[in-house]
């Protein structure tokens, strides 16, 4: 499987913050062009080929290891879609929607899809292309002069290409931060230029879910349409995705959705809410197996539905070119490449495009197609963590290519979430803090701490007492955390409800006068922005 062993990296990074995952990689240099041919070179030919008669019969075993994975307890819901050569072939829900109910989940039930949006984003953005309303390669200067990134340069020269191929510099969590204390999308991509950048221009793959957002807000402003207004009339209503949407408002409207489920002790419970307006092309859309099952048919058409060449093939042939080295395998020396909002690999069975998703809040998605055989598999899940998604494509890809799985794929994907995201995980980004130091130090009056404290990147944030307790007000809302006393000037707080055993550290900086003077908080400080100055 591509990518395996790059999926999650830097996790106390990535457990600093609510969790919307395609790819998350290691931040690796841009290879040079010649290492990167000779590494495509390398690559073995691909010798099978996905016949009729496999593909029929890997879909039983599909539908078993499905309905194993529910009876087991690794996920609470799943719906499934494969198509084979412009054909839905397989279009089914396994389990139930929300766990003690008995709602169960079929083809028609709606799964938010984190990440696997960026794919879908890209097939909108190809089609205004298409339409000669804009281009891969315009500059955002000349269609959203107000955007504007780190410095001069990539800011007068960045494209809509750039944005979707994640090369603009843009630090992977930028944005994602301010999302999570509930700052709208405007906002955020306002502020995207004052953290400093992950790589020079095109210097990197960084994966960044506002930057993607960026260019494709910036290419619907072109065709005079907002984000979602472009998605429906671009590609869901040409395609009958009627249950498809990029507006949190409607999801949450649906009467056959899926929740979203985080473990517990052990066990799920869907008690969480993931609303990803802000970053909607990035993160927001919402959709059924039945309708990407049409999705897929068109994308695998190369923009062709139902007879009908709905984007240009050369268009939409764009988003599959490899834009970036996104990875090298440690192992192979082989490249995983990043095209416009996709994952391209070359393996034995030939170039494949996928993509994955994931809120810490409680989904899991994941698409993975091989052109050149005209096949591919959609799995949508409501649980975090979970490698089922991931397990489940590559088992079906083995079971019609090799016969049966070349390894319990399930298991190697779970033990990957597992291990960044499970006990061990939230253990280790919590020893800072884990005990008490043998000597605490008294806390100072709350009146030292109490305050406004601003920067340029958060804006404001507040610091009030109420009852003898200190608590931290963030946001445009002033969202509400309590904190915790840890010793002397340095409190605790949880910043997500899906993990509120996990705590992290706001840390008052005190002057001579006894007052704080600046807060560092933590979990807003992955770029070096979350030290805020005390409002004189």
């Amino acid at each position: 499987m591509p990518d395996a062993g790059w999926l999650i990296a830097r996790h106390p990074t990535i457990l600093r913050h609510r969790i919307d995952l395609g790819y998350l990689m290691f931040r690796r240099p841009l290879l040079a062009a010649t290492a990167a041919v000779a590494l495509l070179a390398s690559v073995p030919a691909f010798s099978q080929v996905a016949t009729k008669e496999k593909v029929s019969a890997a879909l039983p075993r599909l539908k078993e290891m499905a309905q194993e994975m529910i009876a087991k307890g690794e996920v609470p819901g799943l719906s499934i879609a494969v198509v084979y050569r412009d054909e839905i072939v397989l279009l089914e829900g396994f389990g139930v929607r929300q766990v003690g109910k008995s709602d169960p989940v079929d083809s028609d039930t709606v799964f938010q899809l984190a990440s696997l949006s960026k794919p879908i984003s890209s097939t909108v953005v190809a089609a205004l292309v298409s339409d000669g309303v804009v281009a891969w390669d315009n500059r955002i200067r000349d269609i959203d002069p107000g955007f504007s990134l780190h410095a001069p340069y990539p800011s007068a020269e960045v494209t809509i290409r750039d944005l979707f191929a994640h090369r603009s510099g843009l630090a992977g969590n930028v944005g994602n931060d301010l999302e999570d204390i509930g700052f709208p999308q405007g906002e955020i991509l306002q502020r995207l230029h004052l953290p400093n950048p992950a790589f020079s221009f095109r210097g990197g793959y960084s994966y960044s879910n506002f930057g993607l957002t960026e260019g494709a807000v910036a290419a619907a402003h072109v065709a005079g349409m907002n984000w979602e207004q472009a998605s429906e009339e671009k590609l869901y209503k040409p395609l009958g995705m009627n249950s498809t949407s990029s507006r949190y408002r409607d999801f949450a409207a649906r009467s056959n959705r899926a929740g979203l489920h985080v473990r517990i002790d052990g066990k799920w419970a869907s008690f969480t809410r993931r609303n990803a307006d802000a970053q909607s092309p990035a993160g927001g859309a919402s959709s059924s197996a039945r309708d990407l099952a049409q999705w897929m048919r068109l994308e695998l058409g190369y923009g062709r539905h139902d007879g009908r060449q709905i984007i240009k093939k050369e268009a939409i042939e764009q988003t599959h070119i490899p834009a970036i080295v996104r990875s090298v395998d440690a192992k192979t020396g082989i490249a995983g490449f990043y095209g416009l909002g996709w994952n391209v690999d070359y393996t034995e069975h030939g170039v494949e495009w996928s993509h994955a998703g994931a809120f810490s809040a409680g989904a899991r998605t994941m698409a993975r197609f091989n052109p050149t055989e005209q096949l591919g598999i959609v799995v949508l899940s409501s649980a975090f963590p979970t490698g089922v998604p991931e397990g489940l494509a590559a088992s079906f890809f083995d079971f019609v290519f090799a016969g049966k799985p070349q390894r319990d794929w399930v298991a190697y994907w779970n033990d990957i979430y597992a291990m960044n995201f499970g006990a061990p995980a939230m253990k280790a980004a919590m020893a800072p803090y884990a005990s008490p130091p043998a000597s605490i130090a008294p806390a100072l009056p709350v009146a030292a701490y109490a305050g406004d404290y601003v920067n340029d990147y958060v804006g404001e944030a507040k610091v009030t007492e109420s009852g003898g307790s200190l608590f931290l007000h963030l946001g445009p809302a002033g969202k509400r955390f309590p904190l915790t006393h840890f010793d002397r000037d340095l409190f605790l707080y949880a910043p997500a409800a899906e993990t509120p055993t996990w705590l992290t550290g706001v840390n008052f900086l005190i002057g001579p006068d006894g007052q704080a003077t600046a807060v560092t908080i933590e979990s807003l400080d992955g770029e070096g922005m979350g030290t805020l100055k005390r409002r004189k």
